[in-house]
């Protein structure tokens, strides 16, 4: 890896202040390895992190430091395949489990999730409150406690929260709480909760849009809008069967926009030959149009 100039003349300084010979040579080899150093993330959540009822659950679990030992995979693992694809070195690692809030990793997890990572993306309940839907006063509370954790541990830590998407349940169900909305309304009332949290808290660095980037897909034509009257031509499902989970194209698109929004890299480098949508049964050309959406939706919330 290159250094950078200001890297460079420092580095000529150390070495020329020490003695010829293996002294300056492991000098120079402190150096380069703190320039290229792996980066840590950890992701905490529920199922939709995990990529529950898709492929996307068990893939590449391997690739990544699952903290309960699950053989989960996620997100996470395939946060990690970009990172391969990219040349980008990350060490990927995941606390999560199905139906939690952010108090359950709060106040049961600490033990296991209370190290110093560089950066943190935080997944709140689907509807909020489980009890409550749409009600944010426990995220408000939660959310910024638990970006003092991180930030206490490593204050250069940045922690993110996603957004997540509309559950087509509570859009169309008789009982659901935002039956008779617009389907992108319960994706956008979420994020304006975390929006809140991230304002209510200095350690909070933003919000992911990933919530954003599903109703973007819909309102372009690439994804159904209502998986309950069937599905229109040559279009796909980011639901699983249950109208509530995401399919694999539904957490391929979650994962597209987590990682443009951390690393800053335009996933449409990625193209249809993409391998992990390969891996999963993406067509390659809706791999390629996801890829495209997801970026969109980053830059737009940029």
């Amino acid at each position: 890896m290159m250094l950078t100039r200001a890297a460079a003349i420092a580095l000529s300084l150390v070495v020329s202040a020490m003695p010829v010979g293996g002294a300056a040579q492991e000098a120079a080899a402190s150096t380069q390895n703190a320039e290229t150093e792996a980066k840590s993330i950890l992701f905490i959540g529920n199922s939709f992190t995990m990529g529950a009822n898709s492929a996307v659950l068990r893939y590449r679990p391997d690739s990544v430091n699952d903290l309960h030992e699950d053989g989960v995979g996620g997100i996470p693992a395939l946060f990690a395949k970009f990172a391969e694809q990219a040349e980008m070195d990350w060490n990927v690692s995941h606390e999560l489990r199905g139906g939690t809030t952010l108090e359950f990793h709060l106040n049961e997890q600490r033990g296991k999730i209370g190290g110093a990572w560089d950066v943190v993306v935080m997944q709140q309940f689907s509807v909020l409150d489980p009890e409550n839907p749409g009600d944010d006063g426990d995220t408000r509370r939660d959310a910024p406690l638990l970006a003092d954790l991180f930030t206490g541990a490593n204050p250069d830590a940045q922690v993110y929260l996603m957004s997540t998407w509309t559950r087509a349940d509570q859009a169309y169900k008789v009982d659901g709480r935002w039956k008779g909305k617009p389907v992108g309304s319960m994706a956008l009332d979420v994020r304006r909760a975390l929006d809140r949290a991230d304002e209510a808290s200095e350690a909070i660095d933003g919000v992911i849009p990933v919530g954003q980037a599903w109703n973007r897909a819909m309102q372009e034509g690439v994804a159904d809008a209502n998986p309950y009257d069937g599905r229109e031509y040559g279009q796909i499902d980011l639901w699983s069967y249950d109208h509530y989970h995401a399919s694999a194209e539904g957490s391929y698109l979650e994962a597209l926009v987590v990682f443009a929004s951390i690393t800053g890299f335009d996933v449409r480098q990625f193209g249809a030959g993409e391998r992990a949508a390969h891996e999963l049964g993406i067509e390659p050309k809706m791999a390629a149009r996801l890829q495209e959406i997801a970026m969109a939706e980053v830059e737009a919330n940029a």
